[in-house]
Order: C-alpha cells, then structure tokens, then sequence
C-alpha cells in the first residue's frame, strides 16, 4: 500500500489519477471549479452529481479518505461564515432547528458549504496525486508568466519549512506550560504570530541575497 511522503499533502501512488500530466490536471480541476460555481445555488440533485463525480476520482486516486479529512480544515472559515450568515443576512425570515434565521442568507450558506466542500475536496486531490515539481512544471506548460510559476514555487517549497517553525514555536510554549485556554493568553499567540512573520521575512531575504550572489536572475529564472 502507499504511503504518503515527500509534500504533507501529496500521497504517493501509480493511479491512474497520478499519472494523468500535471497541466491536464488542472485544467480540468479550473473547469470543474467554474461550472460548479456557475450552478445555482439551489441546484442540489446537480451537486450531488458533482459530489458523485468527485467521490469517484478519489476512489480511482487510491488516496484514503482519511487522508483528505484531516486536511479539510483549511476550510473552516467558509464554515464560521455560512454558520453566521442566515444570522446576519436580510429578508424574508424562516425556522431552522428552532431559531429563525433569514431565509435568503440560510440558502446562501448552504450554497456556500456545498460549493466550498466540493471545491477543498477537488484541491486536496489535485495536490494529492501531484508531487509540487509537477505542478510547477504545469503550471510552466500552461504558459503562466514566469514570475508568477516562481513565486508558487517557492511558495510551495517553503511551506514546510514554516509549519515546522510554526511546530517549534508551539513545542517551545507548551514546555513553559502555555496552554491558550484563556482569552488572557490571547496576546502570546498575537506576538506568536508577529515573530513568525519577521522570521520568515528575514528568511525570505537571506535566500533571496543567496540566489543573488551565486547570479540567479529574477527576470530568467537562470542561475
């Protein structure tokens, strides 16, 4: 059986999905996104196609469900606003489990959810079955200007790097005993963030001098 390696969010295997060319791949994943948010909100027995469709893919890709689960937290904040939108939104109001909630903001979370689910699983995927060279080389393929592929790149080649930074900061305040169980503890995680933020800055600069001196050229991509 596979077993994820490299990239945390790429799953080794030899599917078929896997050996589709990175660029096909996404196109097909941009066109697939844009039919989906062109459906109308309300168009449920549609998305259950959708859903249907994406579920296939997956199960085709060899990756485990449990695999993409996990990493679906990256859409959160779409959750937090559909769960607060039909509080906030205008018109005509309605009961939903017992609370009344505006019945235009309640069908636009739902549409919400549904779009931003199927959209997260066909990402994970994508980057399930795509090791991140290949995806820079589609990207390349498609003719995408240069410095825009160079900064997903690195974008890309550097993410590890600051989750693990993000990994020692939180060992580091755990050993002190921080725990953040309270609103008072607030201001570690804001200077937490602050810190995070300047040293990967100032990592950016040291790699970046680095390529200058060894004569990378921004505008070639040539070093």
């Amino acid at each position: 059986m596979a077993r994820p390696h490299g990239h945390k969010l790429y799953f080794a295997g030899t599917s078929p999905v896997h050996r589709v060319p990175a660029h096909l791949k996404l196109l097909t994943l941009l066109g697939f996104m844009l039919v989906v948010v062109a459906t109308p909100g309300s168009a449920y027995p549609v998305f259950a196609v959708y859903a249907g469709i994406l579920v296939a893919v997956v199960v085709v890709s060899r990756v485990p469900f449990g695999f993409l689960l996990p990493r679906m937290l990256v859409e959160l904040p779409f959750v937090v606003f559909a769960i607060v939108l039909p509080f906030i939104a205008t018109g005509p109001t309605t009961t939903f489990l017992g609370l009344t909630v505006s019945e235009p903001g309640l069908e636009a979370a739902a549409s919400l959810l549904i779009k931003a689910t199927i959209g997260v699983v066909a990402s994970l995927t994508l980057a399930a079955t795509t090791e991140p060279h290949e995806l820079i080389d589609g990207l390349s393929r498609l003719r995408l200007p240069h410095e825009m592929v160079q900064i997903m790149g690195f974008m890309i080649r550097y993410l590890d790097v600051v989750t693990d930074e993000v990994r020692r900061m939180r060992i580091a305040r755990e050993s002190r005993g921080f725990r953040g169980s309270s609103i008072r503890q607030w201001n570690v995680l804001g200077r937490t963030a602050s810190a995070l933020f300047i040293r990967s800055y100032e990592r950016g600069e040291r790699v970046h001098l680095a390529m200058l001196s060894r004569g990378h050229d921004p505008s070639s991509g040539r070093s």
